[in-house]
């Protein structure tokens, strides 16, 4: 298989931050109506960390929690462990989990909520002078040998270290499909991630994914944001990475050496406040939950 082939696979099935405070040295660009929203990220992390988080039981009643094997484009297939909120999500995954990634790996998922508009955000690829955005579809096996249409995807480039961010639009195929478990359309074109995730989060107490922090390399964070204001949402560039924010999710990257880079730290808003603070110690990592409406969840940088 060619390298830009194996790329080009690497990236079809890996499409799987602090509140912002800082003052941003860079001018805000938001000149886009926001087309593209947080929709989930993904870390790759030591066995020990994915382990402690696979078994905790106390995530199992903090959030809508899952660990499943999906299958992909080209039979390509991955285990990650699943906290599902509203409209965002989580996928970790420990190292051997997804082939081709290495640990401190990491990407993040952005789309959109009407059909047709992952193609505007192509556009404004190729206006900003990226003749060639790297189109994709995913698609999903649920156990079948029946594999349906489920995203289509674009990123920026193939050429990439260890962080990918890619567009997406999620197929009427896939909604479609009794097993996918979706809800009703709620407007024409409704593609929105509030309706793709189930309303089990109801139960639990994490609601959604306010903020990502993720060390990248200098040329996955050039490759990152033409994506991010194609996409219309507002991006502060900082003297050592840049900050973005959908309205909802603040997702801020700092640029690192490749031995220092993953996910750092995430948001989380509960559906209600906590009258205590509780501490979970999983693997190489902290989830500090309340008190309040809030909760954070720390990883240890990888060595």
């Amino acid at each position: 298989m060619s390298t830009r082939r194996r790329a080009r696979t690497i990236l079809q099935f890996l499409a799987a931050l602090l509140t912002l405070t800082a003052t941003a040295t860079g001018t805000a660009q938001a000149s886009e109506p926001t087309l593209l929203h947080f929709n989930h990220t993904y870390g790759v992390f030591d066995r020990e960390t994915a382990d402690a988080i696979e078994h905790s039981p106390y995530l199992k009643d903090f959030a809508n929690f899952q660990v499943r094997t999906t299958t992909g484009a080209g039979g390509e297939k991955w285990t990650g462990r699943y906290l599902m909120g509203r409209e965002t999500y989580l996928e970790l995954f420990g190292t051997g989990d997804v082939p081709g990634t290495d640990l401190g790996s990491a990407g993040m998922g952005l789309s959109v909520e009407h059909t047709g508009q992952l193609s505007t955000v192509v556009q404004h690829l190729r206006d900003a002078g990226w003749a060639n955005p790297l189109e994709f579809q995913q698609t999903r096996d649920f156990g079948d040998g029946k594999p349906i249409p489920w995203f289509d995807g674009v990123f920026t480039t193939d050429q990439y270290d260890t962080f990918g961010a890619w567009g997406m639009e999620y197929r009427p195929e896939y909604f479609a499909d009794p097993r996918s478990n979706t809800g009703p359309a709620q407007y024409p074109g409704d593609i929105s991630r509030n309706r793709y995730l189930p309303d089990d989060y109801r139960t639990h107490l994490m609601r959604d994914v306010t903020g990502v922090r993720l060390g990248i390399t200098a040329r996955d964070l050039a490759n990152t944001l033409p994506l991010l204001r194609a996409g219309g949402l507002t991006v502060h560039e900082l003297p050592t990475g840049a900050i973005a924010t959908d309205g909802q999710t603040t997702i801020r990257l700092e640029t690192a050496p490749a031995n220092e880079v993953g996910l750092r730290q995430l948001d989380l808003a509960l559906n209600h406040p906590t009258g205590t603070r509780h501490v979970e110690h999983l693997g190489h990592s902290t989830l500090t939950v309340g008190p309040g409406p809030h909760a954070h969840w720390t990883f240890t940088p990888r060595t």
